[in-house]
Formats: C-alpha cells, sequence, structure tokens
C-alpha cells in the first residue's frame, strides 16, 4: 500500500531550490539600498548647503548617479519579487494574475526610464 502521506521526510519534492535566487537577489537589493541610504544621510548631514544648488551638486557627482541608478533599479527588481508572490499567492485566477503581473511589469518598467531620465537631467 503506497503511502498517501506527504508530509515529513518522505514528502515528494519536486522543483527543488526554486525561489532561491529571488530570495538571495532581494537580499543583496536590500544591503544595496541600505548602502546608499548611508551614504545619502551621511552626504546630507555633512553638508552645509542645504538648497537646490547643494542636492543638485550632489548628484552631479558621476559616481553618485550611478549608485543611485544601481539602487533604483535594485529597488524595482526588490518590489517585482515581492508583488510577484502576493500576486501568485493570493490571486487565484490565472487571466487576472496575468493582467496583474504584467501591469506591475509595465509600471516598473516605467518607473526604471522616469528614473534614469530624472538622474540624467540635472
Amino acid at each position: 500500500m503506497a503511502n498517501k502521506n506527504n508530509i515529513g521526510p518522505r514528502r515528494l519534492v519536486v522543483g527543488a531550490h526554486y525561489g532561491v535566487k529571488d530570495w538571495l537577489a532581494q537580499r543583496v537589493t536590500a544591503i544595496v539600498m541600505a548602502a546608499f541610504t548611508v551614504v545619502l544621510l551621511v552626504s546630507f548631514l555633512t553638508g552645509q548647503n542645504f538648497s537646490y544648488e547643494g542636492w543638485a551638486g550632489l548628484f552631479a557627482r558621476q559616481w553618485f548617479k550611478l549608485f543611485a541608478l544601481v539602487t533604483f533599479l535594485g529597488l524595482f527588481y526588490h518590489a517585482w519579487v515581492g508583488i510577484r508572490d502576493i500576486w501568485m499567492d493570493y490571486v487565484k485566477s490565472a487571466g487576472l494574475r496575468l493582467f496583474l503581473m504584467l501591469a506591475t511589469i509595465f509600471w516598473l518598467l516605467a518607473c526604471a526610464a522616469w528614473t534614469v531620465q530624472i538622474l540624467w537631467s540635472v
């Protein structure tokens, strides 16, 4: 008689390691966002020019623009993984889930394009 109990050490596990890359990506992007926040706070708190010119001067540096861009791209990927998991866990209708995922992708791509436009207009 076959064991129908799928609990414990004899359970059937399929798709091992699904999600490990996304889990790791969220941890890495969180570290990048935290590092950017620290750099931004230190730059702001040690600066003397609290005006638009001081803010624009901070973002005029090429390394700061690149760091900000990497941070925002990490933020968008971080958000994608989280929202995608919410859609997969809580939206049962496959058609609605696909629509919501596509809407999320288009929204995040638009935000990424807008971020590039903002960062390189300074």
